[in-house]
């Protein structure tokens, strides 16, 4: 399998039904109150809806953040017996929901029980004094879910069951924008499933593919793929364990995870450098390349326009395709368990994923690794 790239832009008629985009992500993590404190004081994002139980919502707590088009949902179990209970049991704070944003609801999740998904909640009408919501849902890898959203016919905040929140503490935002892609991690020979999977059910297509060759190190590797609607506005890499000398990434999180899931959340800006700067200075921990990067930084992708000394200082990596180029950062992990992290990333033309720092990432990645005794 070689590294290829084909346009997604003229595959719009295999979707099996139209995607506007990412509704939300919703995480179920263990104290949804002190997690949101975080992405609000360390990340931007502003505190804008909740639903628990002073809104008559007895099983859960949700607190719903935004920062431009990006909205995440927190969402923490009020008692110890429901679902969300068991998932952060088993996996830690973790995505549960990528929601897909469509005009249809009940025709999206018809098309897609049609074309072979499972289905994890049936199309329900969700009401208020705004309006109404339809919601249904389709099962993917482990448990995690695509929740399908249709609110046309809704004015409200966001669901019916929140309500708005005005904080006095609202800290300034970070120039982040929307979510680029989400990047699974599955079994050892469950790649290529989920891949038919998203071509079946989704009508997904392949844009992109890296093999064991491409993705390594001297001690261990991976294999991944990429799929993107018809729009592009939804990207999906799916990445499965290769064979090498030691435990590689993908290994590390499926141990930690207790099976597959969200591994990283890529999320754009305008200007990675102000964004990477202010997200350091509220405390985010970014992975970190050798210094030696840098020197050849220009030889290898060509000028840019932006002065190599701040990405150095920050540690931004840069990858060129036949578009133009990107620039990205990888945080650490953001929780105690090896594994969610994100991705800041800024393309100035460029579609691909930076298949050029693969070697550098890994490699930072490895040392992280080793430092907790997982390598």
């Amino acid at each position: 399998m070689t590294s290829t790239i084909v346009s997604p832009s003229a595959t719009a008629a295999h979707d099996t039904f139209p995607i506007n985009g990412t509704d939300y992500i919703e995480f179920y993590v263990g104290n949804a109150k002190q997690s949101a404190h975080y992405y609000r004081s360390a990340w931007g994002h502003q505190l804008v809806g909740y639903r628990g139980p002073e809104t008559g919502v007895r099983d859960r707590a949700s607190y719903l953040l935004a920062q431009d088009k990006l909205r995440l949902v927190l969402t923490s179990p009020i008692g110890p017996e429901s679902d969300i209970s068991a998932h952060v049991r088993a996996h830690g704070d973790g995505v549960h929901d990528m929601a897909f944003w469509v005009d249809d609801a009940r025709a999206a999740h018809a098309a897609a029980m049609a074309h072979g998904a499972v289905s994890h909640q049936e199309p329900t009408v969700l009401r208020d004094d705004s309006g109404e919501v339809i919601i249904a849902a389709i099962k993917i890898y482990g448990d995690t879910i695509h929740s399908i959203v249709e609110r046309q016919n809704y004015r409200g905040l966001f669901l019916p069951g929140f309500v708005a929140v005005d904080s006095p503490y609202q800290p300034a935002g970070t120039g982040l924008k929307y979510v680029d892609h989400c990047v699974g991690n599955v079994e050892l020979g469950r790649m290529n499933t989920w891949v038919k999977f998203y071509e079946d059910v989704l009508g997904f297509v392949n844009i992109l593919s890296f093999d064991d060759k491409t993705i390594s190190t001297e001690y261990s590797a991976l294999m991944s793929k990429v799929m993107s609607n018809g729009n592009g506005r939804i990207k999906f890499p799916i990445n499965e364990p290769a064979a090498g000398k030691k435990k590689s990434q993908i290994d590390e999180y499926l141990e930690f995870y207790r099976g597959p899931g969200v591994q990283h959340i890529a999320i754009a800006t305008d200007d990675i450098v102000k964004t990477v700067r202010e997200l350091k200075s509220r405390g985010v921990e970014f992975l970190r390349v050798p210094t030696t990067y840098y020197e050849t930084l220009l030889d290898r992708v060509g000028p840019i326009d932006e002065d190599v000394a701040p990405l150095a200082e920050l540690g931004v990596l840069v990858d060129r395709d036949d578009e133009g180029y990107l620039l990205q950062i990888f945080t650490k992990p953001v929780q105690d368990r090896p594994t969610l992290f994100y991705e800041i990333i800024q393309r100035k033309g460029a579609k691909s994923f930076g298949a050029g720092n693969f070697k550098a990432l890994f490699e930072a990645i490895e040392r992280e690794q080793a430092l907790r005794g997982n390598l």
